[in-house]
């Protein structure tokens, strides 16, 4: 007998998709544990969990922006203990070197006397990285970073050293204090899978959080997954099936972005330059990962319009006549959303 999902165009087969929907179905509730674990530490910050764990399960990495204050170092930590992966923090200056992060070689002495290098592996050597305020770091450390981060591995006096697996970056930014920052290059920003803005909470979060962190005994979260079982279900999104209607629309969202390609005239007046593919393939596998985190077994055009933002605006901007104007990235994308919902 075949299925037809009426909102993602997708036809399957019961006999040959059991197995499929029973792990997808299986990593939503594991998913819904982890959501749990990190609720207990994280308040109000809903969207910000959401779309920080979207973006592992799709096996990328993430640009966290925020003013201080808003737990992004304890997010980052609690993820860690969570999903069972080795996490490491590095405190960007424009004084870190490039060998403060990868690691160098140091030269030393047997005791006949013989002498030889050997590798001091940096911080970079772990599974999930927070690189607090990266835009402090000067543009030759974020290379270096940024070769991490694509290649999943770096090199130190011409030899590679793969990284463990799954490697991810989690950076943070604050959007305020821009004295003394190198901005990241296009190159790098695309890098990152989603932008995650991060906002203060609610009223009622923000009340129970004064009530839980200021006592004597604080909440605390439990492993839920192990690191061998992230990359399992890393694995699983990638065969998390997409309906045409669904790829159509990534596809019309991410071309009507690109100002020479667009046929809407706002879009090809203020934009100095769109998304490129790496876009798509983002927001496709972000889409599965999100369809997955809420208990479904594919994902729809409303995953793409949720995920829209996050993983389109760092990668566009606005020519200088409509900065001049007030015309923001953020009103660009709603306009591109609108025309595919």
């Amino acid at each position: 007998m075949t299925l037809t999902d009426q909102d993602t165009g997708i036809e399957r087969s019961d006999a040959s998709d059991d197995a499929l929907v029973a792990q997808i179905e299986a990593l939503g509730h594991r998913m819904g544990a982890v959501r749990d674990q990190v609720g207990r530490v994280i308040f109000g910050q809903n969207d910000v969990v959401d779309q920080t764990l979207i973006t592992l399960l799709a096996g990328g990495h993430a640009l966290l922006i925020g003013v201080p204050g808003l737990a992004k170092t304890r997010l980052v930590e609690t993820l860690g203990t969570v999903l069972g992966l080795d996490d490491r923090r590095i405190q960007c200056t424009p004084d870190l070197m490039p060998a403060d992060i990868l690691g160098s070689e140091v030269l030393e002495e047997a005791e006949g006397g013989r002498r030889s290098f050997r590798f001091v592996r940096g911080p970079v050597f772990c599974q999930l990285l927070m690189a607090d305020e990266v835009n402090r770091a000067s543009p030759r450390t974020q290379s270096a970073l940024l070769q991490a981060m694509q290649e999943a591995r770096v090199s130190v006096a011409g030899d590679y050293h793969p990284l463990p697996r799954p490697f991810h970056v989690l950076a943070t930014q604050n959007p305020l204090e821009q004295e003394g920052t190198y901005p990241l290059p296009e190159a790098q920003l695309d890098r990152f899978l989603m932008e995650v803005r991060v906002g203060y909470p609610d009223l009622e979060s923000e009340r129970r959080m004064l009530i839980e962190t200021t006592g004597s005994a604080q909440a605390v979260c439990d492993e839920v997954m192990t690191a061998d079982e992230l990359q399992a279900a890393q694995d699983l999104i990638r065969r998390v099936p997409v309906g045409d209607r669904v790829v159509d629309a990534i596809l019309a969202l991410v071309r009507a972005g690109r100002p020479d390609l667009s046929e809407i005239a706002e879009v090809r007046d203020a934009v100095a330059w769109g998304p490129g593919p790496r876009a798509s393939q983002a927001l496709t596998l972000a889409a599965r990962a999100r369809a997955v985190l809420q208990g479904r077994l594919a994902p729809s055009v409303e995953d793409i319009l949720a995920l829209a933002h996050p993983v389109l605006r760092h990668r566009m901007a606005v020519n200088f006549s409509a900065h001049a104007d007030g015309v923001t990235v953020e009103q660009v994308i709603d306009l591109l959303c609108d025309r595919i919902a």
